[in-house]
């Protein structure tokens, strides 16, 4: 799954590659046949695409260029850079369980690195390892990280192709980076080991490395790594939660990025202003209240169509409720008091569901308790009123105003009745809205029913 971690990584991926006039390129790494399956693919492509961060290119299969990977394991194999390895799985297992048993690191003990073909023994299929410097080190030059060493003694001769043909990851990854000509590789600093070993497999071809640079992990608000305790771990869960898109990658982007005190960073400014150097070491935290703010920012900015088809699209799933084209104009036309009050697109989905509700409405308690025998006379005159404007919302507003000082009462003492009458509720955008979204038939039938 295309989770929160990744998502952000894509994002700088893409700001970067604009801000440069470079391309953003995607490659699904599916060597791990188990896990790649499909679903989880498509996960990835409809993730990466509801975010808007559409490669420049067709996504590259990892698994189909396997002809070409297996040929450069053997170039080196022929060069000398590395060799083959007779080891069963029961040596190697043996192996390791020695290493933990003398509190040494568990890796390959170089074995057949010297060692004869000849003497392998009949019936084992090799794997290839790649001859990697016992003396030394390994430095990668990261663009956030900075400069980073490993000695090459903690170091072993890894695999690169298996003993059943099929590329290892680290192997695979080296050869599609070349010859895709990668310029920077941004990514998540739990891979900085992986690169410490990819840059030896670099080194042996002969060839250029890209530019590195590995951003730190997010983490949860109490400072672990994040996991499904946390919350969403898909990232389309976000989109089931009701948060915009927009929303979600300007969050990102202040995760470990920053450009003063400025939140609110749509992504023309984001490109303009991305720079991988301004991406801080530490780990960033979470916070979905932070998230919820800006969105109902972007909620507050958003096109009132897209609101109203979201809205729409949402009412039979989360109410059971399904619009007409009358209830999708009345969501419409009392947008944009909805949206002010609304964090998230599944709140602004509950608010507008009144609209089309049938008579009689469902009361909430406290709309219940408004409706008493005197606020129901009222109610009887106050729709006679009504009955006599053009249903404007300017009419509207005068017919109330002119009720209300004609009985004495605050317009407060008015609305509140008339809300829970009309809405079910003690919430809804301004009632003169209210009113003229509902229309004079709708308005009058459920002060009837009331």
């Amino acid at each position: 799954m295309l989770h929160i971690g990744g998502a952000r990584t894509a994002l700088f991926n893409l700001l970067f590659a604009r801000h440069h006039g470079g391309a953003f390129l995607l490659r699904i790494e599916d060597t791990d046949r188990a896990r790649s399956t499909h679903e989880a693919t498509q996960v990835i492509l409809d993730g990466l695409a509801w975010l808007g961060l559409t490669p420049d290119e067709e996504p590259v299969f990892q698994t189909s260029q396997a002809a070409r990977h297996k040929a450069a394991a053997h170039e080196l194999l022929a060069q000398g850079k590395a060799y083959y390895c007779y080891c069963t799985a029961a040596e190697l297992t043996a192996m390791r369980e020695q290493a933990i048993a003398e509190k040494r690191p568990p890796r390959y003990n170089g074995s057949w690195r010297d060692r004869d073909p000849a003497e392998a023994p009949p019936g084992i299929a090799p794997s290839i390892r790649l001859r990697v410097p016992q003396s030394g080190e390994t430095v990668v030059y990261d663009l956030v990280q900075g400069e980073v060493h490993v000695q090459n003694s903690e170091l072993d001769d890894m695999i690169i192709l298996r003993s059943d043909g099929t590329p290892t990851y680290l192997h695979a990854v080296v050869v599609d980076d070349h010859d895709m000509a990668i310029s920077h590789v941004i990514r998540g600093d739990d891979h900085l080991t992986n690169t410490f070993r990819q840059v030896q497999i670099y080194n042996a071809f002969g060839w250029q490395t890209p530019h590195f640079a590995h951003i730190p992990l997010i983490h949860g608000a109490d400072g672990a790594k994040l996991s499904k305790r946390h919350g969403a771990v898909s990232i389309l869960e976000f989109r089931e939660q009701g948060f915009l898109p927009e929303a979600l990658c300007n969050y990102l982007l202040r995760l470990g990025w920053g450009h003063g005190d400025t939140e609110f960073i749509q992504r023309d400014a984001a490109i303009a202003l991305f720079e991988i150097s301004d991406v801080g070491r530490a780990a960033s935290r979470m916070d979905y209240a932070k998230l919820t703010h800006l969105n109902g920012l972007y909620l507050r900015e958003a096109d009132d169509q897209r609101l109203t088809d979201e809205v729409v699209a949402r009412l039979p799933l989360q109410t059971g409720l399904q619009a007409d084209m009358e209830g999708e104009a009345r969501i419409k036309m009392l947008m944009p008091g909805l949206k002010e009050r609304a964090k998230t697109l599944k709140d602004l989905t509950d608010s507008a569901a009144f609209l089309i509700r049938q008579v009689p409405l469902a009361m909430e308690p406290k709309a219940a308790a408004l409706l008493t025998p005197e606020s129901k006379i009222m109610l009887r005159q106050i729709a006679v009123a009504l009955s006599k404007t053009d249903f404007s919302i300017a009419a509207i507003d005068g017919a109330l105003r002119d009720f209300a000082a004609a009985q004495n009462l605050k317009l407060g003492q008015v609305a509140q009745p008339l809300r829970a009458a009309l809405t079910g509720s003690t919430m809804s955008p301004g009632i003169d809205a209210t009113i003229a979204a509902l229309g004079r038939a709708e308005t009058l039938a459920r002060l009837a029913s009331a």
